[in-house]
């Protein structure tokens, strides 16, 4: 049953994707080659519209074709709670915060290579990534051993 389950579960999130309004995916755009678009800037990944990829902030919009994608690489960056282990407790030491970090490259419109990179909440990046996938019809390229363990669920 579990075998199942785990079949099952990379063929649900590819249609939750390319067929549900996935409008989560919130983000902060971390750097890359953008000019005008400060970095630490918070907004919404959406995979929704059929063409293109859309950031979405309060100040801006951005968009990139996914037929002009030509990587996706997806990474994790694991800190310990050092800080919170002095004032809380020590068994903080022992647990581990995780980042997710999606990278993109692509071609813009004077075909130019770009690159772009988002820090991404943890409850967003499966479908995201699933979603990208699906779209530009590109693999996700995985950091390590870890990064494609959280990934693909």
């Amino acid at each position: 049953m579990v075998w199942q389950i785990r079949l099952l579960a990379p063929a649900l999130l590819f249609c939750l994707a390319v067929f549900g309004q996935q409008d989560r995916g919130r983000a902060e755009f971390v750097g890359g080659t953008l000019s005008g678009m400060p970095n630490g800037v918070n907004g919404l990944l959406k995979t929704t519209d059929k063409e293109y990829l859309v950031f979405v902030t309060r100040r801006w919009t951005f968009k990139v074709l996914y037929e002009r994608v030509n990587l996706i690489e997806y990474g994790q960056q694991v800190s310990r709670r050092y800080a919170l282990a002095v004032l809380i407790s020590p068994v903080l030491v022992l647990s581990k915060k995780r980042k997710h970090f999606l990278s993109m490259g692509f071609l813009d419109d004077e075909g130019r290579q770009q690159a772009l990179v988002f820090h991404v909440d943890k409850n967003d990046i499966r479908l995201l990534l699933a979603a990208l996938e699906a779209r530009t019809g590109r693999r996700v390229e995985f950091q390590d051993q870890e990064a494609r363990k959280a990934g693909k669920g």
